[in-house]
């Protein structure tokens, strides 16, 4: 089968939440549909679909693009613009895990995510850099007159990416593109750096321009007939090879360095058991943590069982110490700690969580933590659809937030918090 010669490399999946609306997976299965010998996932300040992402194109014998959307903020108190990273090799993987982690957690919480510029330095070495359209800093000085500092600014990151650096050009009716793109292409002429087409996209189809707009409405708590709000672009959808040769006809070269940076970037990230944070130092100090919580959890959930004779109470101990055998000899114990921290949070500070739901409300364990809040031996509830030697996998909390005090920062707060033990996910 004949490729198309253009890879898409500025893809929005669903983990950029409420922005981007394409599945990982989907992306994939939509590049082989349309005949893209490779294509891009390019979220904002993160890479948590990386790993479905590549899975799914590897089984549709697609190559998979690793990137980023990095926010950068140019000076102390400069904007924050941003800059699509993708990852030639090892190298580059970790300076993407590197530079993000960072974006999230060293800087004011009250701002979005972000790196200063001086970050990357040392911090560039196998990663390929787009100059971020109209998110962009070239393109944005350039529109608003600087073009002085627009060429300063690319001659700096020429110097962090050397050779590295493209130009990206993008026709979408914006008005920043529109008004920085002839500059662009004289500065890429003069400063001799490449150009690359893209079209950043959002949802696959130029029929869901509207179901994404309304997705926006609901990220930003507005509505559709607000005059002042972010709208959905409708060309931000994922372009075929013939309409984007068509789109850049007058620069060709353009579309076919997709191609250039696809084989420049033939990476996939490796494939890794979840590695969770330690509560307790090592696995052994977290199976002792857990059986202590749990068993003073137990006690206080039964002080209010005054009915309850000794056989009952030995019911409840053994299911209990079985539960914990099972947890310890799968090597979940850090998981409970985990979860039962950020749900023991939540209550403490009055956010409504719960009481459980899905397979993990079977789990006496997770009722002692406060984890649950129904009792799985007067529900008749089985702890085996939860875990089970069996059937080994990671476990998975369904965990339910009360929507007060819930903002569209905060959700992204959580989402992140409940990937990040790699299982828990919050609703």
């Amino acid at each position: 089968m004949a490729f198309a010669p253009f890879v898409p490399l500025r893809v929005l999946s669903s983990y950029s939440l409420l922005e981007g609306a394409i599945d990982p997976k989907a992306i994939a299965r939509l590049a082989k549909e349309r005949g893209f010998p490779a294509i891009a996932i390019c979220d904002r300040n993160g890479l948590y679909g990386t790993s479905a992402f590549a899975a799914a194109c590897k089984g549709d014998g697609i190559q998979p693009i690793v990137g980023t959307l990095l926010g950068v903020a140019r000076g102390p108190d400069g904007p924050v613009d941003h800059l699509p990273l993708f990852a030639q090799d090892e190298a580059g993987w970790h300076n993407l895990c590197a530079l993000v982690s960072r974006a999230h957690l060293e800087r004011p919480l009250e701002q979005a995510p972000h790196v200063p510029l001086a970050v990357l330095d040392g911090r560039t070495d196998g990663l390929i850099a787009l100059t971020g359209a109209n998110e962009g800093a070239a393109a944005r000085l350039l529109a608003d007159g600087k073009a002085d500092a627009a060429e300063q600014y690319l001659a700096h990151l020429a110097r962090l990416f050397p050779g590295r650096l493209y130009i990206e050009l993008a026709r979408r009716g914006d008005p920043i593109e529109e008004a920085a793109e002839g500059a662009l292409i004289d500065l890429a002429y003069r400063l001799e750096l490449p150009l690359v087409a893209t079209n950043p996209a959002m949802f696959g189809d130029p029929h869901m321009h509207a179901a994404h707009d309304a997705m926006l409405c609901i990220a930003n708590s507005t509505h559709l007939d607000s005059a002042e709000r972010p709208r959905s672009i409708p060309e931000a959808f994922i372009k075929s090879a013939p309409m984007m040769q068509e789109l850049f006809a007058d620069l060709p070269e353009a579309t076919a360095n997709t191609l250039v940076v696809a084989q420049r970037c033939a990476f996939a990230p490796p494939r890794r058991k979840p590695i969770l944070p330690s509560l307790a130092g090592d696995q052994q100090g977290e199976a002792r943590a857990l059986a202590e919580d749990a068993r003073a959890g137990l006690a206080a959930r039964l002080a209010s069982y005054a009915e309850l004779n000794d056989d009952e109470r030995e019911t409840y101990a053994a299911r209990l110490e079985f539960e914990l055998d099972v947890i310890v000899r799968m090597g979940f114990p850090g998981y409970f700690l985990i979860v039962a921290d950020f749900i023991k949070w939540a209550k403490s500070r009055g956010i409504p969580v719960g009481p459980g739901r899905g397979s993990g409300a079977g789990s006496l364990v997770a009722w002692s933590l406060t984890i649950t809040d129904l009792d799985p031996i007067r529900l008749g509830l089985l702890f085996e659809r939860f875990l089970n030697p069996e059937r080994v996998s990671m476990p998975d909390f369904d965990i339910d937030f009360c929507e007060t005090r819930r903002s569209s920062r905060s959700a992204s707060s959580r989402r992140a918090r409940c990937c990040a033990t790699a299982g828990a996910s919050c609703r």
